[in-house]
């Protein structure tokens, strides 16, 4: 039975060609400090031409460990999982690899295919492998698992899944060299972040290894034209699969639901393979969507055949302790975006106030309006709208609005079924009159699961997570608290995101010393908000 979340959500190690010192350098400002919850276990181990040291975090010890499988010359390290084990298994010729764990099933494909293996993978990780003399730090195709690198001159090559990690690390960038592909991390001249859909690829020989970016993954450009009915049964069957993938064996799964058509489809869907399904909604004093939400949560309750159904809890907070999230948001996504952050700030606060007793699975419906257009309510046109998602699948990397810290902050672990790889590439192609027909933004998606929801739930326009909790609103009413007019509200944002980051993130300071008032008044004394 896997494990109700990955045996390792996150790293940080050192590569050190063989022959060389293996030992951690010496002279580090501090110990790197994760924003990730979770038990630490070290890992020192010879990986083809290269030595390993470094730390593995996990649920347990125990499981951190498990995330690594070596043979002989071939190692892997996996932080997060996979959700294609059985296709992979099958093309491997050994069906009982599907159950062998994602690391082991991993490596049995970087030893057929070496590095071009992680074209094959459709997953929530981020990787460091070794095949002979090649080190190999790949991410999965939307970057679901940041990953960041920094090569230093005397041969070594650090990775980790959180840019603090890299960020507290006195030699970083010293005598280095950049890689072609890869980009620079705000607060450090060394450190650089592994693209979505990308494998840095390093060589041991000479000493000095020579990187590389091979790409694994791009955005697909083509679209296709299909009958009506073939689009809907297309998108249902591969959303369906993107949940149920997303299960593990047991009940107790959690899903965050706004009462908006994508979380209400994924919790459908998920309800209808996990009748103790959990459902969340999150709302501010300034404004929720605890009808709506209920509204879908009483449905599944009612149509879901045989006990117990699932059951559903609402969660409120003040508009204070909700700006009190910004630097818990900032600190886990390592996001310097205001618009993404303002995003990301409603759901990281409702992860931290979900129970800690044990480690949940959340599923969300997080990430479908960039395929499906959802954000451009305005735009009619199918060209127009069209151009609006190509622009959108062309720029989301880096923002890491799915990095997995920002609930493995609390200890948990999401996931996002409209990301999953076969979903996202059929709601990408598909051209743009099925994604706004009708008069209706996001129809096809609509149409695709009205039978599982209230028709009030399939017809109700969209409004995004910051706009249903109020976060928008919140932000706003800080900074007019602060004096800043309405004109310049949108730089001010991104003069306190950019503040917060710089002293949580390349600063290392902890969330919980931040004042936000002070660092708020000091990043509005700057020059682009005046």
């Amino acid at each position: 039975m896997r494990g109700c979340i990955p045996g390792s959500t996150g790293f940080t190690l050192t590569a050190t060609p063989a022959g060389r010192r293996a030992d951690p350098p010496a002279g580090k400002r501090r110990i790197p400090r994760f924003a990730t919850v979770g038990q630490v276990a070290d890992v020192e181990v010879r990986a083809g031409d290269w030595w390993w040291t470094g730390s593995v975090v996990g649920p347990d010890t125990s499981s951190a460990l498990h995330s690594l499988a070596v043979d002989g010359s071939t190692a892997v390290l996996l932080a997060g999982e996979l959700y294609n084990q059985d296709e992979l298994a099958g093309a491997l010729g050994d069906p009982g690899l599907a159950e062998a764990g994602d690391a082991q099933l991993l490596l049995a494909c970087l030893k057929r295919y070496g590095p071009h293996a992680f074209r094959l993978f459709n997953g929530r990780f981020a990787a460091l492998a070794t095949d002979g003399g090649a080190l190999v730090a790949a991410t999965d195709h939307c970057g679901g698992v940041p990953l960041y690198l920094t090569a230093v001159a005397d041969g070594r090559v650090s990775v980790a899944t959180e840019a603090k990690a890299l960020l507290a690390v006195a030699d970083v960038g010293a005598g280095g060299h950049s890689v072609a592909g890869l980009r620079p991390v705000r607060g450090s001249d060394g450190v650089r972040q592994v693209p979505a859909g990308g494998a840095a690829v390093a060589e041991a020989a000479a000493g000095r290894p020579r990187t590389r970016l091979v790409r694994t993954w791009t955005p697909p450009l083509h679209r296709r034209h299909l009958p009506e009915r073939q689009a809907l049964r297309e998108v249902r069957q591969a959303l369906e699969r993107a949940v149920h993938r997303r299960l593990r064996d047991g009940p107790g799964h959690t899903a965050v639901l706004s009462g908006g058509i994508d979380s209400s489809a994924v919790a459908a869907l998920a309800a209808s393979a996990d009748g103790a399904l959990h459902t969340v909604s999150m709302g501010t004093d300034l404004r929720d969507e605890f009808r709506e939400a209920r509204l879908v949560a009483d449905h599944l309750a009612r149509t879901r055949p045989g006990p117990p159904g699932p059951r559903h809890t609402e969660i409120r907070i003040g508009t204070a302790e909700l700006l009190a999230e910004l630097p818990w948001t900032v600190w886990a996504s390592e996001c310097t975006d205001p618009e993404v952050v303002e995003y990301l700030l409603p759901l990281a606060a409702l992860y931290r106030r979900l129970p800690t007793s044990r480690p949940l699975r959340i599923l969300t419906g997080y990430g479908a309006d960039i395929p499906l257009g959802g954000m451009h309510r305005e735009v009619d046109r199918p060209a127009a709208l069209d151009d609006a998602v190509a622009h959108d699948m062309d720029t989301f990397d880096g923002l890491n609005e799915m990095s997995p810290v920002l609930s493995g902050a609390a200890g948990h672990w999401t996931t996002h079924p409209y990301w999953d790889r076969d979903l996202l590439e059929s709601l990408v192609t598909l051209e743009a009159g099925m994604k706004r027909r009708h008069g209706r933004d996001k129809w096809v998606l609509r149409e695709a699961v009205a039978d599982l929801l209230p028709a009030e739930t399939v017809r109700r326009p969209k409004l995004g997570v910051h706009e249903g909790s109020g976060t928008t609103s919140s932000f706003t009413l800080l900074l007019r608290e602060h004096g800043v007019p309405d004109a310049r509200i949108a730089a001010a944002k991104g003069a306190v995101v950019r503040r917060l980051y710089d002293a949580v993130v390349a600063g290392a300071a902890h969330p919980d010393e931040i004042d936000l008032a002070h660092e708020t008044k000091t990043a509005l004394s700057t020059k682009e908000t005046r």
